[in-house]
């Protein structure tokens, strides 16, 4: 039996004043008709001159892209200056999201892929409730707890914790938490990204590990018994490791995904590895959603200078792991 083809990918406008209409464009232009996607915002924000494909529904992206960028027309109420946010976008911009949400939760979408947003322009504009994108796809889809993935070639990596200061972190990490992170890592690393048996490495918080103490508890009282109580349940998860000695070619080879106690640890590796083609992906969704891990870049919006290389990169991670899931459907 031949499996059905995903439906096309929903790739929500994000911030008008922002690179998103620029880099939906290139990307357009670079994908074509090889994967479909549609983007759902006010045509009049994109850039001047683009070929634009009005659709009425989603099953009509294919087509549409060899003539123009599929756009599912989504009107908002400001206009889209580059650089200058406009508080009246804000109310539109969430509909878009939740839109997109709609859609593909009713099959109409394969995929979820969200330029970035400005989020003070929303709380400014509709009093937006949320930390972030994450936090609000999580509210629309009912769930508590979703994990941030960050995702190139060469590294797949997931914190922890995420947008907290430092000195919040050892209050943050619980084994509660760190269990269920690794959990929802492991499930998605076989839904999603194809791994029969996942391998999964888990840094330590201290450096060293702690070293036995010297530098830290955590890692011996927090860390490694939910490693132990995982990995006697089957799991191929290990650690804590030195998070120093993690990140280098030989030792990723060793591992299909990384788990990290907090931001920067997580994020300066995949940023120093392919810092223009990482993918912001969430895990824990009953829908897939990427991201390009990057944001509005207002101080170069409208000058052509946007790279679209990111945003390409979490367009063709959303097909493939909308691809996995048709195929096991």
């Amino acid at each position: 039996m031949i499996p059905a083809a995903p439906a096309p990918i929903a790739l929500s406008c994000g911030e008008p004043a922002g690179v998103g209409p620029e880099i939906a464009v290139a990307a357009w232009r670079t994908l074509g008709t090889a994967l479909p996607f549609f983007w759902i915002g006010d045509p009049a924000h994109l850039p001047r001159d683009t070929p634009v494909s009005l659709i009425d529904t989603p099953d009509q992206a294919a087509a549409a892209a060899a003539t123009g960028l599929p756009v599912l027309a989504h009107p908002l109420a400001g206009r889209a200056t580059p650089g200058a946010p406009d508080p009246a976008n804000a109310a539109g911009v969430i509909a878009a999201i939740a839109r997109g949400v709609d859609l593909v939760q009713s099959g109409a979408a394969g995929a979820l892929c969200t330029a970035p947003i400005h989020k003070k322009a929303l709380i400014d504009g509709a009093n937006f409730a949320y930390p972030g994108h994450t936090e609000y796809l999580a509210a629309l889809a009912g769930v508590d707890r979703v994990v941030m993935m960050l995702a190139c070639d060469a590294l797949r990596v997931v914190p922890a914790t995420i947008h907290i200061p430092l000195s919040q972190v050892p209050r943050a990490l619980t084994a509660e938490g760190l269990e269920a992170t690794i959990r929802i890592t492991h499930a998605a690393l076989m839904r999603d990204f194809g791994f029969e048996d996942p391998r999964i490495a888990v840094t330590g918080l201290n450096p060293h590990a702690g070293e036995g103490g010297a530098m830290g508890h955590e890692d011996a009282a927090l860390i490694a018994p939910v490693v132990d109580k995982l990995a006697g349940e089957g799991l191929r998860v290990r650690g804590p490791a030195s998070a120093d000695t993690m990140f280098h070619a030989a030792a990723r080879t060793t591992y299909d995904a990384a788990i990290a106690m907090y931001h920067d640890q997580a994020l300066i590796p995949i940023k120093t590895i392919d810092f223009s083609g990482g993918v912001n992906v969430t895990l824990g969704l009953p829908f897939i959603r990427t991201s390009p891990d990057h944001g509005t870049a207002f101080d170069i919006a409208g000058t052509g200078r946007a790279d679209p290389t990111s945003l390409i990169a979490a367009l063709r991670m959303a097909g493939q792991m909308a691809a996995r899931r048709a195929s096991a459907a």
